[in-house]
């Protein structure tokens, strides 16, 4: 229970430090669903998640009501569609038909968006993982809440290179779909190695086929409380510093604890994760980038990031799972460019590069996020990107992911406005040298020796 306190120490966090709870994100399992008959599978999918998750965002408002703290989403994740889809989907204009299907749901049930247009190809490729992939240009620019993620690595199987060249082109396709509206398509598609099945933040949340048939996963989000709480120690020594960071994130994480309970029983759906991510917005005082700068940097990306940025994923962590005996998902800090303020005003310092923020991804929650890059990006050199990306996760046995956005029509120095939360991003130079013949070899980068621990 909260004592008095805690609870006035709460609302000061909700209303002058921008807490809020990210998403309460309700996973739905859609195995059931399958049929050889696609008219089938629509059907039943329409009926499970309109059925399931029918109350989920009356429940959250109620709860916002209620307790005064703020939830910003309500969302659905779901079984990888490659493998609701596969007796079903004789080509990608199928899995489209059910992209459309997942859009009409979220959209009844008044969800914010809906993830799980996924396949998972770290070792190979069904002819429906095939299928979906190829299908989400049309897919993701023909809905509205649908959100896309494909698995193409982890450290026990290596890296899917196979599938890797053909994301480069994928998401070059998908940014020409949706070059009207600045390439949005690519904001929701993520490239993971080593995704977790219990991640309640998007674009890259599914449901994993070894969780229950629905679980309540929460994501909480407290930068600016971080950002508050550190400002009360300039100057102090690291001990002093990491207890603060430490002390703050089991506090948000209470709150995250709070709000997971009662949507649970409320819902009559067990409790899955909390995930206690600092989730910047482009709202000032509300940013990783902020953070970072009072640890002791001009900017995030000055010698010494990366070091800051490993103290305060760990710290979070280390307060979090203190507060809750149930933290999953990605839990740490997300580094996603267009969504925090400092980091854009870093880049367009120019103190903060691609290869600067590959080398920060190595220590953070997720990888290379919501990055704007020239819409004439050559697909390989994507290819060669999301390659190095999923490098890191495999032989360093964490998750990671690549969003990048190839903007049409655009190029460096200029600025390209997402909206809402996914905010704006200035264009990001990349490495003209050219990797396509090591795109082009094919096949699949060995699992590391560190793997083998059977």
């Amino acid at each position: 229970m909260l004592n008095i306190n805690e609870v006035i120490e709460t609302n000061k966090m909700i209303h002058e430090m921008n807490l809020d709870v990210r998403t309460i994100t309700m996973g739905i399992s859609l195995l059931d669903c399958v049929s050889e008959s696609l008219d089938e599978v629509c059907e039943n999918i329409y009926k499970k998640i309109t059925t399931k998750a029918k109350n989920l965002v009356k429940v959250g408002k109620e709860i916002e009501k209620e307790f005064g703290i703020p939830i910003v989403n309500k969302r659905i994740s779901i079984t990888p569609i490659a493998l609701v889809g596969g007796a079903c989907c004789k080509g990608p204009e199928d899995f489209v038909r059910i992209a459309k299907e997942l859009d009409r749901c979220a959209k009844e049930v008044g969800v914010n968006f809906i993830g799980g247009y996924s396949a998972l190809v770290n070792k190979g490729m069904t002819k429906a993982d095939r299928y979906l992939m190829e299908s989400i240009p049309e897919a993701l620019s023909v809905t509205d809440r649908v959100c896309s993620s494909i698995n193409v690595g982890s450290t026990k199987t290596g890296i899917n290179m196979d599938a890797v060249k053909m994301l480069g082109e994928i998401i070059l396709e998908t940014s020409r779909k949706t070059a009207d509206k600045d390439s949005i398509g690519n904001a929701k598609l993520v490239v993971f190695t080593n995704a977790p099945d219990d991640n309640p933040f998007m674009a890259g949340a599914f449901h994993g086929v070894t969780e229950a048939d629905t679980i309540i996963n929460v994501g909480v989000s407290g930068p600016g409380v971080v950002k508050r709480a550190l400002e009360n120690v300039r100057g102090k020594n690291f001990e002093e510093l990491c207890e603060t960071i430490k002390k703050t994130a089991f506090k948000v994480t209470r709150v995250g604890q709070l709000v997971a309970k009662e949507a649970s029983k409320r819902l009559d759906v067990p409790f899955g994760i909390i995930d206690l991510s600092l989730a910047p917005t482009p709202a000032v005082g509300d940013s990783v980038g902020e953070i970072l700068e009072e640890i002791g940097l001009e900017y995030a990306g000055a010698p010494g990031t990366t070091a800051a940025l490993a103290l305060l994923n760990d710290q979070v962590k280390k307060g979090g799972v203190m507060a809750s005996s149930y933290v999953g998902g990605l839990s740490g800090a997300f580094i996603p460019v267009s969504e925090d303020q400092r980091m854009i005003d870093a880049v367009e310092a120019g103190a903060l590069t691609l290869e600067k923020l590959e080398a920060m991804t190595c220590v953070c929650s997720v990888g290379l996020d919501m990055i704007a890059i020239p819409g004439d990006t050559k697909a390989t050199t994507i290819s060669g990107i999301i390659a190095d990306e999923m490098a890191l996760g495999m032989v360093n046995q964490k998750t990671t992911a690549v969003r990048i956005i190839p903007v049409i029509g655009k190029g460096v120095g200029d600025t390209v406005q997402f909206g809402g939360l996914l905010g704006y991003a200035p264009i990001m130079p990349v490495n003209q040298f050219d990797c396509s013949a090591f795109v082009n070899r094919g096949g699949r980068i060995p699992a590391p020796i560190h793997s083998f621990k059977n």
